[in-house]
């Protein structure tokens, strides 16, 4: 059998959302797929899990290794595939039924370097927010049509499209071990790159919002890990004459609160730093020369 789209999967301590995950994947209307989970050395029933799916579906590969983060499953995920096209799910999230089989169509209709679905962004409270909504079927050619349309780089989301393995292969396009935002710098290059992109309205991938505590050096880390993902953005984009929004150029943004109260905002752009009292109201801004 031909495999259409390989689904790679990292794994790595979500036992409380893997079900829901692997149903969505094992129960598509698409059949010709291989689903790749990356066990990233987690220590809880994860592993477990994985097996007892593997046992009652054999389009499932389980590759273990030790704990090296997102980017790491995900390219180790992507030495492996052998679909035509590759899809990139969180393994806490899950997707429509026929999430795969109209992405691959589309794509296949168009011989397109990559389709689009919305999504929709789950919350514990039960709150639901479309984060990226498509309204209908559009083929994207140029950077910036594909930039301004797929809300780059605020939505640089690798998860909500499969991608043709040729043109990654072509491209040697891999993600950045090490960072956070990964997503950044491995679809604004994608997008510029490659050919055609389509967008496919009616179709959502679920996007699950899990609050977990983080350790102040890693919330310190994920914010350097920002302002170096937007840096290269805007880097990236001079470079190449893609001209965006002047909103897609923020670098970082700043908030100062008081008893849960935002009093102060801060933008800064390349040349510019602008200042709002209580978040809304602009009162000062600096300019510097680039």
């Amino acid at each position: 059998m031909s495999i259409a789209v390989s689904v790679i999967v990292p794994v790595y301590n979500v036992e409380k959302y893997l079900k829901r995950c692997l149903d969505s994947i094992v129960n598509q209307s698409l059949k010709d797929i291989e689903i790749i989970c990356i066990n990233d050395g987690s220590t809880d029933g994860s592993a477990m899990i994985l097996e007892q799916y593997k046992d009652l579906d054999n389009r499932i590969i389980i590759a273990n290794q030790e704990n090296k983060g997102l980017s790491a499953a995900r390219n180790t995920g992507m030495k492996i595939a052998r679909g035509e096209y590759i899809s990139f799910i969180d393994s806490d999230d899950w997707v429509d039924l026929d999430f795969l089989e109209k992405l691959y169509s589309v794509a296949k209709k168009y011989d397109a370097d990559a389709t689009c679905a919305s999504i929709e962004r789950s919350y514990r409270s039960g709150r639901k927010f479309k984060k990226l909504d498509l309204k209908q079927e559009m083929v994207l050619s140029g950077a910036a049509e594909k930039y301004r349309c797929l809300e780059i780089p605020r939505k640089c989301f690798v998860w909500n499209k499969i991608y043709k393995k040729a043109e990654l292969d072509r491209q040697q396009l891999f993600f950045q071990e090490g960072v956070s935002f990964e997503d950044i710098y491995f679809t604004i290059r994608f997008l510029y790159f490659s050919n055609k992109v389509i967008t496919v309205p009616g179709i959502k991938y679920y996007y699950w919002v899990n609050h977990q505590s983080i350790t102040r050096e890693m919330r310190d880390k994920h914010q350097l890990d920002l302002i170096a993902a937007r840096a290269d953005f805007i880097k990236f984009s001079r470079k190449h004459h893609v001209i965006c929004d002047e909103k897609f150029y923020v670098k970082q943004k700043i908030f100062y609160r008081f008893f849960g109260m935002t009093v102060l905002k801060i933008y800064e752009w390349e040349t510019i730093k602008k200042y709002y009292l209580f978040g809304m109201i602009p009162f000062f801004e600096k300019r510097t020369a680039l």
